[in-house]
């Protein structure tokens, strides 16, 4: 990165930490409803909850020096990412899904661990992401927690385009379901149809997926795929249909 693109990429970096802090102070039950949610699970699939708003540190590995080329989004920190010993995005089962095909396909010339910064439609953990309505649900306080949700997706879309301006790389958002109407996400995709609209070079680089979970990224691309078409290409054709159905801009 050159010097304008590193500053810009640290404020970026730093208003995403300062939003997770935020957010945190704001919700000083959350940690309370997330563990009684956990504990709920059975014996065999509770857990502790360690970090209920996670911001992803694998961010404060990136230098100046590093390439980044490709932004992808996922949902929401789950089990694994919350962990104190991890508060990284997509360490769990779906991210090495995804490590593995980047691994399978050098003919992106993507590494994922080098060459891909991951951020979240919010950071509010839950252990899957359909459980953040569970989580509103048991919340008593007057509807604080939905609330903060929604203003967390408004606050991480706004992150997206800070980054994508800075990077000037391709954006992949994973995991479209929820981001339609009356969706866990419908406050994400809202956000970023007001804030991409009048920037078409970059809506030009922003890209719609399964999600790697359970591999439906990885089935999707070769269900859909061509004859004779290359993954670069594929990928860009199938990204695009599910953007403009997505976000119909």
């Amino acid at each position: 990165m050159d010097y304008t693109a590193w500053n810009n990429f640290v404020k970026a970096r730093e208003s995403f930490r300062n939003t997770v802090e935020d957010l945190s102070l704001s919700l000083p039950n959350l940690k309370g409803i997330q563990q009684k949610f956990a504990n709920s699970r059975g014996e065999n699939c509770a857990y502790t909850v360690e970090t209920p708003v996670v911001y992803n540190t694998a961010l404060d590995d990136i230098t100046n020096k590093d390439k980044v080329k490709l932004i992808l989004v996922a949902d929401n920190p789950g089990r694994r990412e919350q962990a104190a010993e991890n508060r990284r995005y997509l360490v769990g089962p779906s991210g090495k899904i995804a490590g593995k095909f980047f691994r399978d396909n050098p003919s992106l010339g993507i590494d994922f661990q080098k060459n891909v910064i991951i951020l979240n439609k919010t950071p509010v953990h839950s252990p899957r992401t359909v459980e953040l309505r569970e989580l509103c649900r048991m919340e008593t306080a007057n509807g604080q927690l939905t609330a903060a949700l929604e203003n967390s997706q408004r606050t991480m879309a706004e992150l997206l385009i800070n980054f994508h301006e800075t990077l000037e790389c391709p954006v992949w958002i994973t995991g479209y379901s929820e981001m339609r109407k009356n969706g866990i996400f419908e406050v994400y995709t809202e956000s970023l149809k007001k804030l991409y609209a009048d920037k078409k070079d970059l809506y030009k680089q922003l890209f719609v997926f399964r999600h790697f979970s359970m591999n439906q990224f990885t089935i999707d691309l070769k269900q859909q795929a061509l004859p004779g078409e290359s993954v670069a290409k594929s990928l860009k054709r199938i990204g695009a249909a599910y953007r403009d159905r997505i976000l119909y801009m």
